[in-house]
């Protein structure tokens, strides 16, 4: 059994320089728990037969459906993981969070405000059309003008426009300095003007058509997605090796939303990948000397939002208090099995901006019972509804748990999220159990999501759902969003934090690591901090 959590090296591989300060963390949480596989960077694979070519690789999806095949509509991790092997971007990230080009052969920048990619010349759509400037202007302009962008519109808020210099030169003119921009540009993908404007959106939604390391051969949005190998990829980022045609002779995404079924499935062979491993069943997997488990830092931190709104969340003093009251350490332990990283604030501690002065851990049951008597409150007086999901349901459960052993009154209600969404920004519920992407580890394209002032059809306060509002940390939001001078922004940030951390919307637990097992037959395979599975370098044999 091979088995690697987030070593100490390849956490400070990934890192070194964003959180040193929780390197120590990390150490304590991983442990040694069967032998040891080292992650590194990928490396060109040398064949001595051709097995490898012929495998076919099945992926068990923690889903019971993606939602399309179409770039630009979508809001969703999962779905981007079957997209991001159908197509490519201009940019793409490796494991170690760095963003490299892709279909771009290079950048520069001409000013705060201006960006010239140059393209990679000879690439190939799946149906044979030639990759030029005009993809990109127009796969830019559809999800900046038109109404199926707008689910993606997040990411390419900053563009005010592409101009095409030549067939394979196009600059990008921001509206504003824009210090996320390449970082966010990694979660759009390029589309073919020409297949999209004779078929239609709904027709290319069914039969996408991409430039990426396979094509789309059949499948269902909530069975299956048949992938097969495109034998005249143009090798993909040069950053990422082996550049070439994909390994693989075809790739199956299945959707497998049961985690029984999925753990069987990958000990039987049926599958050879599976996602979100939970870290209860890592014990078991360890048994099996044909199956490897690896694990990466998260980027889904999670959260209590109380409703500062509502009582009894309307009083600074009770919010201050139930973060005092809540146990994270033992949450982490309890539902993560010590699988992540303790949040000191705000920002994950994996966020490039996240305040090094901050250490987690302000548990103090006394301390929350002396707020609580300073607003007027016995803990028996505070009544009220822990509202989730079905993914957060068990800690929602824990810390209902431990909130009612101090006195409480709180009761569980699990909810479908599309349901509960337009409660909770309506200011209709008490406190939201959730967790919120920051997969760019920048604040930008999160911390106005989760704290600035709700404002519709902007993406500000969009996932606002502590309904909180303070116009200071408004104006450093915009503030920083557009600064380009680092130092500045850190700044910045770090009174965001504070004031946040003192106005107390939200309580941090912790940031759960990925956890993802694959057959010892998968080869070259790394889990992603954002949750891609990248199966143009992945390779198999015929044993483990």
């Amino acid at each position: 059994m091979k088995f690697s959590r987030l070593s100490p090296i390849f956490f400070e591989a990934n890192f070194i320089g964003l959180f040193g300060k929780v390197l120590s963390l990390v150490v304590i949480l991983v442990g040694c728990m069967g032998q040891s596989e080292s992650v590194a960077t990928p490396t060109a694979v040398s064949f001595t037969t051709s097995t490898p070519h012929d495998a076919i690789l099945t992926v068990g999806l923690a889903t019971d459906s993606i939602v399309t095949l179409d770039p630009a509509a979508y809001s969703d991790r999962t779905t981007e993981t079957v997209i991001r092997n159908i197509f490519d971007g201009l940019v793409t990230r490796t494991v170690d969070n760095q963003v490299v080009p892709e279909l771009a052969q290079s950048y520069r920048w001409l000013d705060d405000t201006t960006v010239e990619f140059k393209l990679k010349q000879n690439v190939q759509f799946h149906n044979g059309d030639p990759f030029t400037a005009v993809d990109v202007a127009f796969t830019f302009d559809r999800l900046l003008n038109q109404d199926i962008g707008a689910p993606r519109r997040v990411f390419v808020q900053g563009i005010e426009r592409v101009e095409m210099i030549d067939d394979y030169t196009v600059r990008f003119h921001l509206n504003q300095p824009w210090p996320v921009f390449l970082q966010l540009l990694v979660h759009t993908q390029v589309v073919p003007q020409g297949y999209v404007t004779a078929v239609g959106d709904a027709a290319f939604a069914q039969h996408p058509i991409g430039t990426g390391p396979f094509r789309f051969t059949s499948g269902k949005l909530d069975d299956e997605i048949v992938l097969t190998r495109f034998d005249n990829y143009y090798g993909g980022a040069d950053e990422l090796l082996p550049v070439g045609p994909p390994l693989l002779a075809g790739v199956v995404f299945r959707m497998m939303p049961n985690t029984t079924e999925r753990l069987q499935a990958l000990q039987t062979g049926e599958v050879q990948i599976i996602q979100n491993v939970p870290p209860t069943a890592v014990p078991i997997l360890l048994d099996n000397p044909n199956l490897t488990i690896k694990t990466v830092v998260g980027t889904r931190p999670k959260f209590i939002d109380l409703n500062v709104s509502r009582p009894p969340f309307d009083d600074i003093r009770v919010r201050q208090a139930m973060g005092y009251a809540i146990d994270t350490e033992a949450l982490l332990q309890e539902i993560a099995n010590g699988y992540g990283i303790l949040m000191a604030g705000p920002f994950s501690p994996a966020n490039q901006f996240a305040d090094p002065t901050r250490f987690p851990g302000n548990y103090d049951p006394q301390r929350a019972q002396v707020l609580l008597a300073e607003a007027g409150y016995a803990p028996a007086d505070i009544v009220f509804t822990l509202d989730t999901t079905e993914a957060n349901e068990a800690l929602a459960e824990a810390i209902a748990a431990q909130l009612n052993g101090l006195g409480m009154q709180v009761e569980v209600k699990t909810w479908e999220y599309d349901v509960i969404k337009p409660q909770l920004l309506a200011c209709q519920r008490q406190a939201f159990v959730h967790d919120w992407g920051d997969s760019a580890f920048d604040p930008v394209g999160y911390v106005e999501a989760k704290w600035q002032t709700q404002q519709p059809g902007t993406s500000a306060g969009r996932g606002n759902y502590a309904c909180y509002s303070n116009a200071r940390v408004d104006a450093l939001i915009d503030e920083g969003a557009v600064a380009s001078d680092q130092q500045q922004r850190q700044g910045i940030y770090n009174e965001v934090q504070q004031l946040i951390q003192v106005d107390a919307p939200t309580i941090f637990l912790y940031v759960p690591q990925e956890v993802e097992a694959a057959s010892s037959r998968v080869h070259n395979w790394q889990p992603s901090p954002d949750g891609r599975i990248n199966l143009h370098d992945v390779w198999m044999t015929d044993t483990e």
